[in-house]
């Protein structure tokens, strides 16, 4: 893990690590995958402009975020399944986050509860909601959060039905894991995984406790669980409902166009995050990068704007906030380090990009992160 230098050396040593289903669920995207993959090349098609000269010894990298100030201008995207992939899960994704003062999401469908997460974790905390069709577990995911006195509700917008996830479909992937023909010699294979898993706590989705035993105690695909648990007439009448019973800082997760931009300013909105669901929903669709100047013209002062995928690099952050984002965040970013090495492996890529953004700044010619601009940016 030491020799992990980046976020593509931790995809490596997760997939040493973990059963195929797992790690496919993790690396994986919707139909040809092609925005997946695009939401990180997006980068490439522009070039950072520095100045020099500018007397760089010491550089700021806070930001501040849903009323939070963040020591680090990234943070951890609430994730699914978290102790599938290690088994502290949550656990030491949120103890790395509160190391680097930053924020922590834990998702509808994590594996430890927001009641644990809110009496250990210190360090600021959003909670990702996804919108089901049963309205009592909706609202008591909004409520326990309040008591947890969680800091953020980010309610999932793009998920009104499953995307097509090819490579779940051919691995079997399901929550919870259940061996098939084709899957036992992939657990066999990876005995750590597996004695983990078998001899740890048992696998649980506690948000979900008391309401639906799908993804807990009947195995089923998160494509699946999309399509048939969450309410596929949400609307913008209902996002302006959770806000208001929330009460405090709300997202909204999964904006792509300037026109829900606009509208989540309408309804009250902190923050939006410009995201595709990592590209696993729907391919074709374009990277939160591409996006990030048009929806900063039409509502930057207004909302604040964060980066949700493809960010791999330090570069990628300073040109997402140059282009007009408040912060960035992601999640395969920080999957692959708790799937190679649990919190350790959180905390090193943390480390790792943490060292980028702070070097890129200084060969930049930035003391701090509000002094960039669309002028640092050439598009080709």
């Amino acid at each position: 893990m030491a020799r992990c230098r980046n976020v593509d050396d931790f995809r490596l040593l997760a997939k040493r690590r973990l059963p195929a289903p797992i790690f496919h669920y993790i690396d994986g995207a919707a139909d040809d995958e092609i925005t997946y993959r695009r939401n990180t090349e997006a980068f490439a098609t522009c070039d950072l402009v520095p100045n020099v000269l500018a007397g760089v010894e010491t550089v700021d990298m806070s930001v501040t975020v849903m009323g939070k100030k963040l020591d680090l201008p990234l943070f951890l995207s609430p994730t699914a399944l978290q102790r599938l992939f290690h088994h502290d899960g949550e656990r030491a994704v949120a103890r790395a986050a509160e190391k680097f003062s930053t924020f922590f999401g834990v998702s509808s469908l994590g594996t430890v509860s927001v009641e644990e997460i809110g009496k250990t974790i210190q360090t600021p905390k959003m909670f990702q909601l996804y919108f089901h069709k049963d309205r009592e577990l909706t609202w008591s995911m909004v409520e326990r959060c309040r008591e947890a006195k969680f800091d953020a509700i980010a309610l999932t917008v793009d998920t009104i039905t499953g995307g097509n996830r090819e490579r779940d479909l051919r691995t079997g992937f399901t929550s919870p894991p259940k061996l098939t023909l084709s899957s036992l010699a992939s657990f066999a294979m990876k005995p750590r995984w597996t004695w983990n898993h078998l001899t740890k706590e048992k696998f649980s989705l506690p948000q979900l406790d008391g309401h639906v035993s799908q993804g807990t105690n009947i195995a089923i695909s998160v494509g699946e669980y999309f399509s048939t648990m969450l309410d596929q007439s949400m609307s913008w009448k209902d996002a302006e409902q959770v806000r208001e019973r929330w009460g405090g800082h709300f997202c909204l997760k999964g904006v792509m166009s300037v026109e829900d931009a606009k509208r989540a300013v309408d309804i009250g909105a902190t923050a939006i995050m410009i995201s595709n669901h990592a590209g696993r929903q729907l391919d074709g669709s374009r990277a939160p990068f591409d996006q990030i100047s048009e929806i900063a013209d039409a509502v930057g002062g207004q909302i604040e704007i964060i980066c949700d995928g493809g960010i791999r690099r330090g570069t990628h952050v300073l040109k997402a906030m140059a282009a007009g984002a408040t912060a960035c965040s992601g999640g395969h970013l920080y999957l692959y380090a708790l799937a190679a090495g649990g919190q350790l492996g959180v905390e090193k890529t943390l480390s790792n990009l943490k060292a980028e953004i702070e070097r890129d700044m200084k060969l930049m010619g930035l003391t701090k992160l509000d002094q960039l601009n669309s002028g640092h940016l050439r598009f080709r």
